[in-house]
């Protein structure tokens, strides 16, 4: 098990799903249950994602947990693009979001880049005892 806290990928997941909070605030009144909502939930689903695969025994664990996280991700990608083409979101507010999800999904390539298959299983190339890199 491994303090998520300290994680890079989790602490910009973390800042995005900031982000996104703040900037759905703004958006109309009769999208608090819709876009706003699923936003919200896309964007929170990717730290705390993170955060279980961190409390999980193994590495195999850990990596589908990253999967399911990056899925949330694409998620949000898909919302931040029909926010902006609905004008709910400036074409800056849209990149700058854009780039911090693309962010977080390299971050998350280079963590799981660190583990190979074999016939046994998930192992880290360098280490048997691979923790992920932290700030």
């Amino acid at each position: 098990m491994q303090d998520f806290r300290k994680l890079k990928v989790w602490e910009k997941a973390h800042t995005l799903a900031l982000s996104i909070y703040r900037v759905t605030e703004s958006f109309p009144k009769s999208e608090v249950f819709g876009l706003t909502s699923q936003m919200r939930r896309s964007a929170a689903s990717v730290p705390s994602n993170i955060a279980e695969g961190c409390g999980r025994n193994t590495n195999g664990d850990l990596l589908r947990t990253l999967d399911i996280a990056m899925g949330s991700a694409r998620e949000l990608e898909y919302q931040l693009l029909l926010s902006r083409e609905l004008d709910f979101l400036s074409e800056e507010q849209h990149s700058q979001l854009a780039a911090d999800v693309a962010e977080v999904d390299a971050l998350r390539s280079h963590h799981e880049a660190a583990f190979t298959v074999t016939e046994s299983g998930l192992f880290p190339l360098r280490t048997t005892n691979y923790k992920l890199p932290t700030t």
